[in-house]
């Protein structure tokens, strides 16, 4: 098909220039396409229907019929290489006419460039139509001398944003703006000698350039400033889905993390290193190093624990001496550490609880919102690979990626294709019941060792002078956490799952059951029995130190893991037993180390307000150790899967095992436990809860301009029905979300199934059209037949005497 030139005649009195950026107007050439070629179909459609056997042979030519049966006709491929879908997108010449057409519009006040300011292969010339050459190139080649021609007359911004809109390939791209450019520098120097001055209008282009230069430069910056994007990439290459998604749960970490740290910075620890407590009667003990492991000694005496902060209020109100009303010159609202202190942090988990059930609900309408799996190895194949990647270093990185991709689709094609036996059924039921009976019986061990280790500590303080025997109860719970896993995953392999992503399930459910048992053991020990112990002293202290001791040994424990699990087992595997296999990385016990230090972090911010900032750090370490251990020590799984709800389910057991069971930790110590008498910002109160009260009963004598602080408080704080609302309305969210994504899978059904139907359509169109042709070519070979047998029965009658 021919796509001439259509430049409409645009009149002066139009009402307004359309603007490039109003994509209605300029950037919707492919529409006008489909309706150019599906009324060139019609009318082709028109012409075969008249070429009927009804017609004279004369006039028209009679259709081709197919060659043999199933072979379609020529009219039909025909047909066919005409609809829409096969011509949009080859032909390069129609979408530079069509955007030629559109600069013309955009151009309306500039008139057009004489004839002898254009060059010579610009020009129209006889010699252009020479019979040897080609007439459809010598056509492309004219429109897009004229679209260069039409660029070159808008401004920058203008002439990127209409090459940015154009669907064509990036390298014709390049070619089409330095063309643009070259010409426009051209006329642009041809015209600065002449004119008055001749260095604004390079000043202003090289202005611009600067410009878009620096802000495409800011943009590559603040995309390099994501953290670990080549490395994430790099490890998704090579070791699939699986291996990533406990990054990409590290990454998540870090991100809650530094949403619970920043109030906490802002509105707690800054504000009492500003106004620091009077200094201690006792001396402050001198720095060992020992409290880096121990986390007491001199860090006692800092903003790090609960027993630092002051019970004072900064900028004490005014005490009108007859009880009257404080006058205008006093000082503002007074800033009352202990209540700024609870509301911090219970600001800082209200907003990490709603981060977390959005994070689970857009995670889950993510990972189950496609239907069915079907064709999803073609379109990996055939539409995965971005030909924008020019660079040879990112270009293996996305080859390693569909490959791994192809293997994970492959293996799990493979998986559904195999079934097991009945009787292989009952041996799998038998097995994977007695591993669970024995992986539980670990657990109820390892929680009565801690339980009866923790009251051995009790039963026998530590002196002061001994702070180095702390450390045994958190080294106890760390060896016991490193010990368990590596025996589940020796019963594991007893089971033989046919699936590997759930043998990853059930090794994440006992590690879950383990770690959240022993915690349990550890909150009783804290709330229920220091508590008691420690009546005169600071309790608060010792539970935060505590939590400080286990998140310290768990990273020291962590570090040996990979140290002895990972090199050491890979340099006995090669060099001892000479083999080439390298251990894998072991997804469920990494992640679950994850989820068990983050709910240290929520258990100990009440108590250890910087534990969070620690946290980080530990993270941020973890994150490197285990990517250098990763790629030089662990294999890619021998077994490939499609980790495609992992995140879902990483999000979840963080959501409702983890932060539930801190927050109702919390809730506890706040609302039920005395806090201590000499420390801390509560040193005066029954519970924690009443420092809201106190503070209500001092605004009410503070004048008339905060009255409506006590009224919030009394009516959204001490009811109890603003508490139950919002859990209502987060219940609500969840669940209409998970009702919205049922929706959406169950249209993406229909919407597959009705492009299935419109599939079987076509093809009975299209069967139904080759018959109609065999139809005709038969009755036009039979008539042809017949023709030749009448003239010789009316010869021969006519000859007889």
């Amino acid at each position: 098909m021919a796509f001439v030139l259509n430049v409409p005649e645009i009149s002066e009195d139009h009402d307004r220039e359309p603007s490039p950026y109003d994509e209605n107007e300029v950037h919707d050439s492919f529409h006008q396409l489909i309706q150019e070629q599906s009324q060139w179909a019609e009318l082709q459609l028109r012409e075969l229907g008249a070429g009927a056997p009804g017609t004279s042979d004369r006039g028209r030519q009679a259709p081709l019929g197919p060659e043999d049966a199933a072979a379609p006709s020529t009219a039909t491929l025909r047909i066919l290489a005409s609809m829409p879908s096969r011509t949009i997108g080859r032909s390069r010449g129609a979408i530079i006419s069509q955007y030629y057409n559109r600069t013309v519009q955009l151009r309306r006040r500039v008139t057009r460039p004489q004839l002898g300011g254009a060059g010579r292969s610009a020009r129209p010339s006889l010699r252009l139509y020479d019979l040897e050459l080609d007439p459809a190139a010598l056509e492309e080649e004219e429109k897009r001398s004229l679209l260069v021609k039409e660029l070159q007359g808008l401004t920058v911004a203008q002439r990127d944003h209409m090459l940015r809109r154009m669907p064509l390939g990036l390298a014709e791209k390049r070619c089409l703006r330095e063309e643009s450019r070259t010409l426009t520098g051209k006329h642009r120097g041809g015209r600065g000698q002449r004119g008055l001055f001749p260095c604004c209008g390079q000043l202003r282009d090289t202005c611009v350039l600067v410009l878009h230069s620096l802000g495409l430069g800011l943009l590559a910056g603040l995309h390099r400033l994501m953290p670990w994007h080549y490395a994430l990439k790099r490890i998704g290459g090579q070791f699939g889905s699986s291996v990533l998604s406990y990054f990409l749960f590290l990454k998540t970490l870090l991100a809650f993390n530094a949403l619970l740290l920043l109030p906490v910075l802002a509105f707690v620890v800054g504000v009492q290193a500003a106004f620091p407590p009077p200094a201690s009667l006792g001396s402050v003990p001198a720095f060992t190093g020992l409290e880096l492991l121990t986390g007491g000694g001199r860090f006692t005496h800092s903003v790090l624990y609960y027993g630092y902060y002051s019970n004072s209020t900064l900028n004490q109100p005014c005490a009108p001496p007859d009880g009257g009303q404080c006058g205008p010159e006093s000082p503002s609202l007074p800033y009352n550490m202990p209540l700024a202190y609870l509301l911090t942090v219970g600001v800082a988990f209200f907003v990490t609880c709603v981060t977390l059930v959005y994070s689970m609900s857009r995670s889950f309408g993510e990972s189950y919102r496609v239907g069915s799996a079907s064709g999803v190895h073609a379109v990996t194949v055939f539409c995965t690979w971005d030909h924008k990647v020019t660079q040879k270093r990112a270009s293996r990185l996305q080859h390693d990626h569909i490959r791994t991709h192809l293997k994970e689709l492959l293996a799990e094609w493979q998986l559904r294709q195999g079934p097991r036996s009945a009787c292989g059924r009952l041996r799998q039921v038998a097995a994977l019941g007695l591993v669970w009976l024995l992986c539980l019986a670990t657990t109820l061990g390892c929680t009565v060792a801690v339980y009866a280790f923790s009251e051995l500590m009790i039963k026998s303080p530590v002196s002061a002078d001994q702070e180095g025997a702390l450390l045994a109860l958190p080294a106890v719970v760390c060896l016991l956490n490193l010990g368990a896993p590596y025996l589940y995953r020796c019963l594991a392999t007893l089971e033989h799952h046919d699936s590997p992503v759930l043998e990853v399930y059930v090794a994440v459910c006992r590690n879950l059951i383990l770690k959240m048992v022993i915690l349990g053991v550890l909150c009783y020990h804290w709330l229920g029995r220091r508590v008691g112990a420690l009546r005169d002293q600071c309790w608060e202290n010792f539970v935060g130190q505590e939590l400080y001791r286990l998140t310290v040994l768990d990273f020291i424990f962590v570090l040996l893991d990979t140290l002895f699990g990972e090199l050491v087992w890979r340099l006995i595997s090669e060099r001892k037993l000479k083999r080439r296999e390298k251990p894998e990385f072991d997804i469920a016990g990494n992640v679950l180390e994850l989820i068990y230090g983050q709910t240290l972090t929520w258990l100990g911010v009440l108590f250890a307000p910087l534990l969070p900032a620690i946290q980080i750090i530990k993270l941020l370490l973890v994150f490197y150790v285990k990517k250098a251990s990763l790629m030089a020590n662990c294999q890619a799984p021998r077994r490939p899967w499609l980790a495609s709800h992992m995140s879902t389910v990483f999000i979840s057991l963080l959501c409702f095992p983890s932060f539930l069971g801190a927050a109702v930790f919390l809730c506890y110590a706040v609302w039920q436990v005395k806090p201590s008498s000499t420390c801390g910002p509560f040193r005066t109160l029954d519970t924690m809860y009443e420092a809201g009260k106190v503070w209500v009963r001092r605004l009410e004598k503070a004048g008339p301009s905060v009255s409506w602080l006590p009224w919030v408080h009394r009516y959204l704080v001490e009811n109890t029905f603003p508490v139950y609302l919002v859990s209502a309305l987060l219940l609500a969210v969840i669940y209409l979300n998970i009702q919205v994504v049922k929706g959406q899978r169950k249209v993406i059904c229909l919407l597959r199934e009705q492009i299935s139907n419109e599939g079987e359509d076509k093809v009975f169109l299209i069967n139904k059209l080759h018959s109609v042709y065999e139809r005709k070519e038969r009755s036009r070979t039979e008539r042809g037949r017949g023709a030749p047998a009448e003239t010789q029965n009316v010869s021969r009658s006519s000859g007889r005497p």
